[in-house]
């Protein structure tokens, strides 16, 4: 079965760091490009970093740039986010899957609040 499960959210004070998991199954992570996406109440579910197959190209949204680190496992299938510096505008709901995004992949998310 395929599936993505998200780990590490928590809350956290402004300036303070968390570093997210996400575990893929082989089937979904093996070959693929990886996100890692977040949704914030109210807001749409959008995209803050990815990264290619072969770990070799990052992307990051201007906002997280320089804040964030995403990288990948290819021998574990998992992707991790380190989130450094964090800021009360960072909550939300934080997610990993496939990039371009594969909507049957959702899954549950980790919660991040970070508190001012």
């Amino acid at each position: 079965q395929e599936h993505l499960v998200e780990s590490g959210g928590g809350l956290v004070q402004a300036g303070g760091s968390l570093r997210l998991s996400c575990a893929a199954s082989r089937s979904i992570f093996s070959g693929n490009s990886m996100g890692w996406y977040r949704q914030a109440p109210g807001n749409q579910r959008r995209l803050v970093a990815r990264i290619n197959s072969l770990a070799d190209i990052k992307y990051y949204v201007d906002s997280v740039k320089g804040r964030f680190t995403i990288s990948r496992d290819n021998a574990k299938n998992t992707v991790t986010l380190q989130m450094d510096s964090l800021k009360p505008e960072d909550t939300a709901v934080y997610y990993c899957n496939v990039f371009p995004v594969m909507s049957a992949y959702w899954g549950q998310g980790t919660q991040v609040t970070v508190s001012s």
